[in-house]
């Protein structure tokens, strides 16, 4: 009988650590500037979502004790967007922040079929850091039940609607939340987005600072449920405009309002019976225009509103 050695610590650590998690820190070294407290700030958010945004909304028991030390935390030792933007909110919006993108470049997004790498997008992701497109393995997709509407005491459904898209972000979701999350085809997220938008949802592309300062995900959002949303009416500009805003044209407007009802934003109104829009509070997002029966509200460029996400024109352009 052979004796039993006692396990050395490297191969304790091989077991405990995951190699999607030691994909994402090989990734995190090689980004400039990324520090260790950025590695850990992004293994505890991948790690654990629903405590992260959970105390993040102030839905979570533990959030009136726990938040005042991951601000300090965050204060101390990450945030480096304060040397760019010196107030609390920008700030923070800086680190982590979304861009709208209407139903057709979101699809763009999860049926991308080769990897992409494009850098220094500040014209259509106005944020000082977080702002960059690298998708490796862009067909590895999975989708994760949302972190925002699982902390709410009645929330939206269904809750798997939150796209986790390339490495090594989808496998260590997928490694670490098993019962939460699954693998799915960029076919199933295309279908995921589009009965997101027959909901009447907002398309978030998602980037985050300690998620390699890097887009990350899509989010399928509700006004209601959406941490995200909820902190832009309050003021923090986590939500930048996709680059379009709704126009309607009155000789087809009935005065239904259910493009008031559905939008978002709060950006729609009726004046004399007609659909008035609010070029400042509109995101483009298009939820108007896909809940319109009567066609009057299209999407146009409005280059106050920034760039567009779409995919296909920025490889055009670096070609």
């Amino acid at each position: 009988m052979s004796e039993h050695k006692p396990e050395d610590g490297s191969s304790f650590l091989a077991r405990l650590i995951l190699p999607s998690t030691r994909a994402f820190v090989r990734d995190s070294r090689c980004l400039s500037g990324h520090s260790f407290f950025d590695r850990l700030h992004g293994y505890a958010y991948a790690r654990w979502p629903y405590l992260y945004i959970g105390i993040a909304t102030g839905e979570h028991p533990l959030a009136r004790f726990l938040s005042p030390i991951a601000r300090w935390a965050l204060n101390a030792f990450g945030h480096r967007s304060r040397e760019v933007r010196s107030d609390e909110g920008a700030a923070f919006a800086d680190a982590y922040h979304g861009k709208a993108v209407p139903l057709g470049l979101a699809k763009q997004l999860v049926t991308v079929n080769q990897e992409i790498r494009l850098e220094n997008l500040e014209h259509v992701i106005p944020y000082g850091r977080a702002r960059d497109i690298v998708l490796k393995n862009p067909d590895h997709i999975v989708v994760l039940d949302c972190p925002c509407r699982d902390a709410r005491e009645d929330p939206c459904e269904p809750l798997d609607v939150c796209l986790i898209i390339g490495e090594p972000f989808a496998s260590v979701v997928a490694d670490h939340h098993p019962r939460r999350a699954r693998w799915i085809t960029p076919e199933e997220a295309v279908d995921i987005l589009r009965a997101e938008d027959e909901r009447g949802h907002v398309h978030h592309a998602f980037f985050k600072d300690a998620m390699l300062d890097r887009f990350y995900a899509i989010c399928n959002c509700c006004s209601c449920c959406c941490g995200a949303m909820q902190a832009h009416r309050s003021g923090v500009p986590m939500l930048a405009p996709s680059g379009y805003a709704s126009e309607a044209d009155v000789d087809l407007c009935t005065g239904c309002g259910s493009c008031t009802q559905s939008c978002p934003f709060g950006a729609m109104s009726l004046r004399d019976g007609l659909v008035a829009v609010d070029r400042e509070t509109c995101m483009g997002c298009g939820v108007c225009v896909s809940t319109c029966g009567q066609g009057a509200l299209t999407l146009v460029r409005d280059e106050s509103k920034g760039e567009p996400l779409d995919v296909r024109v920025l490889l055009a352009s670096t070609a």
